[in-house]
Parts: C-alpha cells; sequence; structure tokens
C-alpha cells in the first residue's frame, strides 16, 4: 500500500533563511545570567512599529519548524521585514542552547520550547514578557510565566502503529501502555530518549502520569519500563530517527511496527485515494504537548520580535500550522482539515502531569529513566 506522506521536518521555505548551527562554547564565555525582571508589557500592535533601519528579526527554533511560502511571504511584505531563521535540533536541544546563550542571544523570539521543558529557560531569565493584543481566547489557559512563553500549538504524543504489518501477520494491535509489555509485542517498539527528544519526554510523563510510583502492580512507572526493555524496546535520540528510520509505517524502510508519535500523525500517512491512513494512533495514555514561542531576554530587534510573536497566533499562521507541523493550532476558531477529524483526532483522556511536579523533577526522572533503559 502506497502512502502519501510529506513530513514537515523536511520542509524548508525559499523564504526562510538557516543560517546558523549551535554555539554551545557562547556559555562558556558568559557569567551567570541576571535577573530576568518584568519588562513592560504592551498593548499596542507592533506590526506598524517596527524600525526602519532594522528589518530583519530571527526567529530560533527546532527542526521541524515550517510555514508556507505565501503565508510568510505576506507576513513580511506587509510588516517590512525579513524573517531568517535558526534551526537547532529537537525542542529539548533548542531550550539547552536558549539557556546556555541567554547572555548572548542567538536570535530575537524563540520558538518550539513546549511544556516539558519550559520552565528551564523560564528559570534562567532568558526571556522577556510580551503578551500579543491578538492572543486568541483559547490560548489564554496555557501563558506561561505571565507572558514569557506564549502558546502557538499542541499535540497529543502517543504510540503510533503500522496497521498493514498486523494484518499481514493476523496479530491484534496494542490497545493500552501495559500491552506494550507483553510477548507478542516484543521488538517491536521503538521510543525517543527523554534527556534529547521532547516526544520522548512527553512518553515518559504519559507513563509516570498513568502508573506513578506504586500502580502498574505496584511497581510504578520504573517497573513499566524494565519491562519494556526487557521486552526489547529500542531507543532514538531524536523524533525524526525513530519514526523515519525505525518505524515500519513511514515507508522509509524501518522495521519496528510502533513508535512514538502523535495523534495527528495518521492523518499524514493516508493511501493514494486519501481515503484510509495507513498507520493508527493509539489514543490511550497519551500527553497533550504545547509548544510555544517567547522573545528572547537581550533581543536585538525587539520591535521586530514583537511582530512576529503577533504573527505567529495570528489567524493566517495558526490556519497553516496543521498542514506544515502535523499538529493543531492553539486558536480553537481555525478549521481544521477534513482528514483530522477521521484519522488525527486529539485523545478524549489525556495523561497529565503537574507542571511544578515536571519543574521539580524533571531531571530526576531522566537520570532514573537512563539509569533502567541505557545504562
Amino acid at each position: 500500500m502506497t502512502t502519501r506522506f510529506t513530513p514537515a521536518s523536511v520542509r524548508r521555505t525559499a523564504a526562510v533563511v538557516a543560517a546558523l548551527a549551535l554555539f554551545p562554547a557562547l556559555a562558556a564565555c558568559g557569567a551567570d545570567a541576571p535577573d530576568a525582571g518584568a519588562p513592560e508589557e504592551t498593548g499596542a500592535s507592533a506590526s506598524d512599529n517596527v524600525s526602519a533601519s532594522d528589518t530583519t528579526v530571527t526567529l530560533v527554533t527546532h527542526d521541524s519548524w515550517a510555514v508556507s511560502e505565501d503565508v510568510l511571504a505576506a507576513f513580511e511584505e506587509e510588516s517590512g521585514l525579513t524573517v531568517r531563521q535558526i534551526a537547532i535540533g529537537d525542542a529539548a536541544t533548542l531550550t539547552n542552547q536558549v539557556v546556555l546563550t541567554r547572555d548572548s542571544p542567538l536570535g530575537d523570539v524563540v520558538f518550539g520550547i513546549d511544556n516539558t521543558f519550559a520552565s528551564r529557560a523560564i528559570d534562567a531569565g532568558a526571556l522577556q514578557r510580551f503578551m500579543p493584543p491578538n492572543l486568541p481566547t483559547s490560548a489564554e489557559d496555557y501563558v506561561l510565566g505571565e507572558g514569557l512563553l506564549i502558546p502557538i500549538d499542541r499535540g497529543d504524543v502517543c504510540i503510533n502503529t503500522d496497521i498493514a504489518w498486523f494484518e499481514e501477520r493476523g496479530q491484534a494491535e496494542p490497545q493500552t501502555l501495559e500491552d506494550l509489555t507483553q510477548p507478542e509485542f516484543r521488538d517491536q517498539l521503538v521510543v525517543m530518549n527523554p534527556a534529547t527528544s521532547s516526544p520522548g519526554m512527553a512518553f515518559l510523563l504519559a507513563t509516570i502520569g498513568e502508573f506513578g510510583e506504586d500502580g502498574y502492580g505496584g511497581r510504578g512507572w520504573e517497573g513499566f519500563w524494565e519491562d519494556l526493555r526487557a521486552n526489547g524496546v529500542r531507543v532514538a535520540d531524536s523524533w525524526s530517527t525513530a519514526y523515519f528510520a525505525e518505524f515500519s509505517g513511514a515507508g522509509e524502510g524501518g522495521t519496528r511496527p510502533i513508535v512514538v508519535s502523535y495523534s495527528s500523525s495518521p492523518a499524514f500517512t493516508l493511501n493514494e485515494d486519501g481515503t484510509e491512513s495507513t498507520t493508527r494512533a493509539m489514543l490511550d495514555g497519551c500527553f497533550r504537548q504545547v509548544e510555544f514561542a517567547g522573545i528572547l531576554d537581550g533581543a536585538r530587534n525587539v520591535e521586530g520580535a514583537q511582530a512576529l510573536m503577533e504573527f505567529l497566533v495570528s489567524p493566517e499562521f495558526q490556519a497553516d500550522i496543521p498542514g506544515q507541523m502535523w499538529v493543531y493550532p492553539i486558536d480553537d476558531n481555525v478549521e481544521l482539515p477534513e482528514d483530522w477529524a477521521r484519522f488525527g483526532p486529539l485523545a478524549e483522556r489525556v495523561v497529565e502531569v503537574a507542571p511544578e511536579e515536571i519543574d521539580a523533577n524533571r531531571d530526576e526522572w531522566i537520570d532514573r529513566w537512563t539509569a533502567i533503559v541505557v545504562e
């Protein structure tokens, strides 16, 4: 069965220039960051106030950021800005670089820090406050740090399966997280390392939220991961490696029929006539991931950064998100593609872990996971 699948992570628009690689050495030259303070919030639209002498605004993102050429071009024409992109790995790597370079920021705006790593950037004083005056009502409850991080999109991190692989073998697909530890699913699952991948961290949080310290027959989330390791789970450093190199359902030669991805992913693995998906999301045990944008503290072009922030929450950009980045826009008023309701819905029940718990325990949880699964 042929799959119609155009990965957003390998799209790059001609209007956006990828101009810079990682600069971890910058952090070694800086002192501890000062307190972020509370820059004054502005309610005025920034789009009309960009200095004519500074018309470049630099967006620091993860590798999967994408936008349609015509949508970006319209913003650049209207604002008089040129958007320059710096792509830095996965969201986890992106967040770490924002923290490491906080005294000499790589750009003006960061996009792609998610709710599993947001506290790192906030606590480091790497951001300045700005509340876009056009912020959608549905985004208000997700704002972090009183305007330090503004929500842009959301998606449910869930188990995905290769339908044809299971049908060819006459084998039932997993229905719950517990099923993944059963012998019939041995050597079939690929996950991402939570230390290097934000979807990997989201899936770890899903297991922590689902099993806690004493669920899963009294053995908790650690017992679950012990059984996954014994059942042959494979660990990849990034989502793109797990999905495209390891997962059999991506059509790229992978051999594992179960992968951690998103509930919306099956909407992008349709057959040639678009009537069926070749993959399925298991909507049990999902964790809702929210991605944010923020203005970097020390941004060179603050007015341009504010205009870009307004663009990211605008109806035009929000409507472009599903087809470009495979996730749901934060604006509930955006009309979604027809395929999404059938093949890529959000989970009705998501596993929740309180943000304060993530803040307090993230590093310890990653260390404990590493000791169980990798070492």
